[in-house]
């Protein structure tokens, strides 16, 4: 990490005044002395959302149904594998697993699906974020270490950074006041890194949250960083309102623009001066200007995504192939490059 360390009261004047291209400057400059090898890289996986009933109803999600809901589902073994097969069969080398808070599934009902994918399958399971890990760890009456060394035992290998959306419990409590609070989304990581497990970290922006409680997100990820060290990457991504209880009869739930978007992923590099990897998000921002963010500090395109449920349940959906993502990295004037869930490097194209 470099000898003065950006504060926190620097990075919420960068993130308000800033020139936008001063900032992506220094961003870039920052993913040049960590990648200097120009590589970009992907990872071929497929978000599998095991059941869509949640008993959190955050007010900023478009996904979650009631048990009883005419829609509401609950994968069975039969369709879980078939989606597994398809992923492998396109080169996929991790599925993401994450889906809701289900009321009537215990914990038998996680290591049952792990150990069975495990048994069928050679793939990486990253999986269940904190506010499921929480939900299961409490059900069991067990501890979140407890639980977690139970899941990985069953076949759990890495933890995707869900849940986090800003780590500030002012902005928590309207965005999903049933969620958990920024300490147990950090504990949960915390003890993950602990037992050797790796993890990812996120944070959704643009919807209600100050740039106070940006920079406090970032700081919480940071510290916690330099105590563990196991964030394999950060994932900054903006709030999409469609279709949400938050975007009906509120004003203030704009998408955040491309210059939002392009200022918070550049500010991310550089305050995030412990976690290697930036990932740019296509997913909500689409082709070109996940190409523009890798001049704004992103060194990573993340995944091809063969599926994708969440944010299309907003309304937003970008289709993107193999190829496409390939091509956009090398028409940036980078080096596409295949990785696995740890960033190792599987293959160059």
């Amino acid at each position: 990490m470099p000898e003065r360390r950006i504060t926190k009261s620097q990075a919420l004047k960068m993130l308000r005044n800033s020139d936008l291209l001063e900032l992506g400057k220094e961003a870039d400059g920052l993913r040049k002395a960590l990648h200097p090898d120009g590589i970009v890289t992907f990872i071929v996986d497929r978000n599998i959302n095991y059941t869509n009933v949640c008993i959190n109803k955050c007010r900023f999600c478009a996904f979650w149904r009631d048990e009883d809901a005419p829609d509401a589902y609950l994968l069975d073994e039969e369709t879980l594998f078939a989606k597994i097969e398809e992923t492998i069969e396109l080169g996929g080398t991790q599925i993401l697993i994450q889906g809701g808070l289900h009321p009537s599934l215990d914990i038998d009902y996680y290591t049952d699906m792990l150990s069975s994918i495990k048994k069928r399958f050679k793939i990486n399971v990253h999986g269940f974020s904190p506010p499921e890990i929480c939900y299961i760890a409490d059900s069991a009456e067990l501890t979140v270490q407890e639980t977690l060394v139970i899941l990985r035992e069953a076949g759990l290998d890495s933890i995707p950074g869900g849940g986090a959306e800003i780590l500030s419990d002012r902005v928590r409590e309207i965005l999903s006041p049933k969620k958990i609070r920024s300490s147990r989304w950090l504990s949960v990581m915390e003890a993950a890194h602990r037992i050797g497990m790796r993890t990812t970290a996120t944070m959704m922006f643009g919807s209600v949250e100050r740039p106070e409680d940006i920079i406090e997100h970032l700081d919480s990820v940071r510290q916690l960083q330099d105590s563990t060290g196991g964030f394999t990457a950060f994932i900054p991504w903006s709030f999409q309102p469609g279709n949400t209880e938050l975007s009906r009869g509120s004003s203030r739930c704009a998408t955040a623009t491309a210059v939002d978007y392009l200022r918070v992923l550049a500010l991310s590099r550089l305050y995030l001066d412990n976690i290697e990897n930036i990932q740019a998000s296509w997913v909500t921002q689409g082709l070109k200007l996940a190409q523009v963010s890798l001049r704004f500090g992103a060194n990573d395109f993340g995944s091809t995504m063969i599926e994708e449920n969440v944010v299309a349940s907003t309304g937003v959906s970008y289709c993107v192939s193999k190829n496409d993502i390939i091509s956009a990295i090398r028409s940036s004037g980078f080096k596409p490059a295949q990785r696995d869930t740890y960033y190792k490097i599987l293959r160059r194209f």
